[in-house]
């Protein structure tokens, strides 16, 4: 669901595909959302500017610059676009070429390389011919992907149970919300001990990881908008920046500033 209610028809796309990878590009502009949908392909779905968030029944993946996230064929999935816009690229393989790239959505990181074969294949026409360099490229494409690693802690998974969802979906509307297992026990209408083992059976995630979770990707998205660090950290219930820095280097691996820069 879109954060801002917005939504935009997606872009059209070829009923068949004409090969069994293709590169399309196109802008997203602020504040946009690709509806939800599905198809029967697979789909790297890259901006090489701004923030995406793709979002599915099961959770959100935020995605910031230098990264993509892969979405198997059949995953019903929609795409926003919360800040600044962005200019997006996509690859997609016939289901005959996506088996091997994982059963699931994930957050990749995008090489340099990469990254200059993607833009050198969005500018090559639908039906390339599949025998000469462009076919080969394509196959270098997909054998990249393979290649490429996983960044998890993007990835924020949703509960199923109606109360939980509830209570999720309330923290996500206000990421700056703390609450103790036992305040939002009373707030789901559960005991503390049933949302934690719900909590975690359904998410993968204890409630107070799942909380720190929520900030982080809060904070990706905001830090990729352009906000200070300080601000960031202050509007999540941070006591101090320091506090907010070191929560996202042990999350991430590197400082806010040092981490978006890799982008």
């Amino acid at each position: 669901m879109s954060r801002n209610g917005h939504t935009t028809p997606r872009p059209p796309m070829p009923s068949v595909m004409p090969r069994p990878v293709m590169v399309r590009a196109f802008d997203l502009l602020p504040g946009m959302e690709v509806e939800a949908h599905s198809h029967d392909w697979g789909q790297l779905a890259y901006a090489s500017a701004g923030i995406m968030i793709v979002s599915t029944p099961e959770g959100s993946w935020t995605v910031p610059p230098a990264r993509a996230v892969w979405i198997p064929p059949g995953i019903e999935h929609a795409i926003s676009i919360p800040g600044t816009g962005a200019f997006f690229r996509s690859v997609y393989t016939r289901g005959d070429h996506s088996q091997d790239l994982g059963p699931k959505c994930r957050v990749l990181r995008v090489t340099s390389l990469l990254r200059e074969l993607i833009i050198r294949a969005s500018e090559m026409p639908l039906e390339y011919d599949e025998t000469g360099p462009e076919g080969r490229l394509m196959t270098v494409i997909v054998d990249q992907i393979r290649e490429m690693r996983e960044e998890e802690p993007l990835y924020l998974p949703m509960p199923q149970d109606r109360r939980l969802l509830r209570l999720a979906q309330q923290m996500v509307g206000d990421p700056g919300l703390r609450l103790t297992l036992e305040e939002a026990a009373s707030q789901a209408g559960a005991s503390a001990r049933t949302l934690a083992r719900r909590f975690s059976a359904e998410t993968g995630l204890t409630f107070g990881e799942w909380q720190r979770r929520l900030s982080l990707v809060t904070a990706v998205e905001r830090l990729a908008d352009g906000q200070p660090v300080t601000a960031v950290a202050l509007d999540l219930g941070y006591e101090s920046p320091s506090a907010f820095i070191a929560m996202f280097r042990r999350s991430l691996g590197a400082s806010p500033t040092a981490y978006l820069a890799k982008g």
